[in-house]
């Protein structure tokens, strides 16, 4: 059964109390935490902290299932430090996982080629944590071919992949082969809807052009028992509606396809 989960980036600037009350209210029993900067959880959170906030989201019944980090693979050279400080606070979280992105620029061949020397050295440092870091399909990296050609250049069980269903869709890839080429990588998959492949405002989910129960029926016959996460972008997009409307309709359109569960 998947976990039902969203993101903190659909809700800027809530306390844990205001997560937790969404949470209760749409019934999904997942967090996606975004680790920046003013958030719930940061790159520099002491132990303390981090513990005190899973200790507040475990005993409501909420259990993280990815810190989504905004390290850059293929950046510069503080990306590295930055990703094991990341992976120390999904530890002391208890998320199984860690969001990265490729992030870098020039041609795609001399991005991949920084972006799996990165990985692979992080690595070791996952493998301790026993978090896994998973390479979204995002920025120059939109497809499933990209982020699959990158994690097999890595040989480990500690990598693997955030599906993120617009831009697969965005770039033209159709949903059947993202499905197929990330199945043995795909850990987590985040879900949203928008009105166009090229205006990515966000659109309450099933009323958008999205093919999310197509790419739901995807999943399914790959076996994906990973979390699926409503990632509502208010962050970006503060005009957006509050998060407890979209969670509604998440819920509206995962109870379509799926059983519920939490």
């Amino acid at each position: 059964m998947n976990t039902r989960a969203f993101s903190t980036l659909g809700c800027p600037g809530a306390t844990v109390h205001e997560v937790i009350r969404s949470a209760r209210a749409a019934g999904v029993g997942g967090v996606e935490l975004r680790c920046a900067q003013g958030e719930l959880i940061a790159p520099d959170s002491t132990p303390a902290d981090v513990r005190a906030l899973t200790a507040a989201l475990t005993g409501a019944g909420l259990r993280p299932v990815c810190l989504a980090s905004y390290v850059r693979l293929a950046g510069d050279g503080a990306q590295a430090a930055l990703l094991e400080a990341v992976l120390r606070r999904a530890a002391w979280a208890g998320a199984p996982y860690v969001r990265v992105f490729c992030g870098g620029s020039g041609p795609l061949a001399a991005q991949r080629e920084r972006a799996v020397r990165t990985l692979a050295a992080a690595v070791p440092a996952a493998e301790r944590a026993g978090v896994g870091i998973l390479l979204e399909t995002h920025d120059s990296f939109l497809t499933g071919e990209l982020v699959a050609s990158t994690l097999e250049g890595v040989s480990s069980p500690a990598a693997g992949a955030v599906w993120d269903v617009v831009n697969p869709w965005r770039a033209g890839e159709a949903t059947e082969r993202t499905a197929a080429t990330l199945a043995p990588w795909v850990r987590h998959v985040q879900l949203k809807d928008v009105a166009a492949p090229d205006d990515l405002r966000p659109v309450l989910p099933g009323h958008g052009v999205v093919p999310l129960g197509e790419t739901l029926d995807a999943l399914e016959r790959i076996g994906y028992g990973g979390a699926l996460s409503l990632e509502w972008e208010r962050a970006w997009y503060p005009d957006a509606a509050p998060v407890d409307d979209a969670l509604a309709a998440f819920v509206r359109v995962l109870d379509a396809r799926l059983p519920p569960a939490a």
